[in-house]
């Protein structure tokens, strides 16, 4: 998936927030792979959904990753 503003295809922290906010079923597919096989991208996954539901807590999108990625634990 092509990240609003981003020139790469890496999941950095943006793309990762980017994904989980606004992607499509086939882009949370592709992260929830990298999730369970990369433990780098398992931790800025779950950075990136504690921070945003520490903020909004009904957040659906980001509690899911969080309850997800807490779950590969």
């Amino acid at each position: 998936m092509e990240h609003r503003h981003l020139e790469h295809n890496d999941l950095t922290l943006a793309a990762i927030d980017d994904i989980i906010e606004r992607g499509a079923r086939s882009a949370w597919a592709e992260l929830g792979r990298a999730v369970e096989n990369d433990l780098v991208i398992r931790a800025r996954t779950q950075y990136i959904a504690n921070n945003r539901t520490r903020v909004n807590p009904l957040n659906q999108r980001f509690a899911f990753w969080k309850h997800y990625v807490s779950r590969l634990k």
